[in-house]
């Protein structure tokens, strides 16, 4: 055993050597939520029913008419052929057949309400035939208040790089929210074992009040919400994968410790966009500690890869989640971070192999009750290959494995500091709390 203080910042690892294997794993410093009656533990939310218990999958072509009225998608690497792209490859696989179609719907005003200002719902969730039905003096003062850009290439957005089209685009986000809430909530009441949502434009940048990088309606922020408020579910991890920080996420359940936020990103020092998720960022009042940031640093010099991420899984990611006790996790899966990407969009090196088997280290958790959403990547091979992955392991299916040398593989240097950051920050954070010492185990 290796003992470690939080409190006195002696409980670093020294050596990079410990970020492998035989590393040993972080022990969170905040105590799991204490369950009540009003708050069930994972095993009273309802068993599974006895039709097609299987993966989930959502996707509607009504998504693919949120593009810019430039016509060219060339000039936009969030584009229609990206859930196009995904839900083909599925058919082609055979994926889709072995797993549950779920009809689509438009989240509702409430639903988006649950996350975003009344402001916000009505600018950007209404388009020009629903707002007849709307207060049209309220309506009109409120709409009054929008500003676009003309973008480069004749189109208009809200800022340089999110596009709007004043048609379709209010009902894709909608549809995107409504599809990934009702998957979450089908596996959470055991309809569904668990299950996949290709949906677009992506969410986990869009603020109570703001979208942000492509992104108009924080669907996994929404779907939480719902899950909280509709059946009471107690416990929710957030795992953010996409290489860009999730701000939007994290602002939403910055002060709330039932649900943790963990996001793994792309950071170089504020850097790279959005510029947030510093380890630093925590949470506040009572959500203090269940927001962790696992910001890598060191740009592409190397590309941080598959030993990178087994590593935070492996040290951080996994022993947080499994003390935290979830009772359902849902996954903001962007695939940015698989090799293919430009770096200005990612220039990662992860497999899309990898991926799959993060998706099986996730499914340990809350009996299985994992839920991914599409944020973003926009490399349409490595999109395409990374949902096959991440779906053949919801299903449980037999994939080749990661070979051993890349689950041995040292990680580089720069994510070795990225880690230590995360076990440093959280251990002051546990000193000022007045807990016990942390104990690190050796070994997997």
């Amino acid at each position: 055993m290796i003992m470690g203080s939080f409190g006195n910042n002696s409980a670093h690892i020294s050596e990079p050597q410990r970020l492998h294997p035989s590393m040993p794993a972080l022990i969170w410093p905040h105590q799991p939520l204490i369950r009540t009656q009003s708050s069930p533990a994972s095993t009273s939310l309802p068993p599974s029913h006895p039709l097609r218990f299987t993966t989930g999958l959502v996707y509607d072509s009504q998504m693919q008419k949120h593009q810019c009225t430039c016509g060219d998608n060339s000039r936009h690497p969030e584009h229609a052929g990206r859930v196009q792209s995904i839900w083909s490859r599925l058919h082609e696989r055979g994926l889709r057949g072995q797993c549950e179609v779920c009809r689509s719907r438009k989240a509702t005003l409430e639903e988006l309400q649950s996350v975003h200002s009344e402001k916000h719902v009505l600018v950007f969730g209404t388009n020009p035939l629903n707002r007849l039905k709307l207060d049209n003096r309220k309506l009109a003062g409120i709409l009054s208040q929008r500003t676009f850009v003309m973008l480069p290439c004749g189109g208009v957005g809200v800022d340089i790089d999110t596009v709007w089209n004043e048609h379709h685009t209010s009902t894709a986000s909608r549809i995107a929210a409504g599809c990934v809430t009702d998957l979450a909530l089908k596996v959470a009441q055991g309809e569904l074992k668990n299950g996949f949502a290709v949906v677009r434009p992506p969410g986990h940048h869009a603020t109570h009040s703001s979208p942000l990088g492509f992104c108009f309606f924080n669907s996994v922020a929404i779907a939480a919400k719902q899950l909280q408020q509709r059946l009471n579910v107690s416990k929710i991890l957030i795992v953010d994968w996409d290489i860009h920080h999730g701000n939007g996420t994290q602002e939403a359940f910055y002060s709330d410790p039932s649900v943790l936020y963990i996001s793994l990103h792309r950071y170089d020092g504020g850097n790279f966009f959005p510029g947030g998720g510093h380890p630093s960022e925590v949470g506040k009042g009572a959500g203090e500690g269940f927001n962790v940031n696992i910001g890598w640093t060191g740009g592409l010099n190397p590309p941080i890869g598959d030993a990178e991420y087994l590593a935070a899984f492996r040290t951080a990611v996994m022993p947080i989640a499994h003390q935290f006790s979830p009772d359902v996790v849902l996954v903001s899966a962007g695939f940015d971070a698989v090799a293919g990407h430009s770096s200005s969009l990612g220039g990662y090196k992860v497999t899309a192999k990898c991926f799959g088997f993060l998706t099986r280290q996730l499914m340990s958790l809350a009996g299985g009750r994992v839920v991914l959403a599409l944020e973003g990547g926009h490399d349409l091979k490595a999109i395409c290959d990374a949902s096959e992955a991440c779906v053949s392991a919801l299903l449980g299916m037999e994939v080749e494995p990661l070979s051993s040398s890349t689950l041995e593989q040292k990680p580089c240097e720069n994510a070795v500091k990225s880690l230590q950051s995360v076990i440093q920050v959280h251990g002051k954070n546990k000193e000022q709390k007045k807990n016990k010492f942390a104990c690190f185990s050796v070994g997997n």
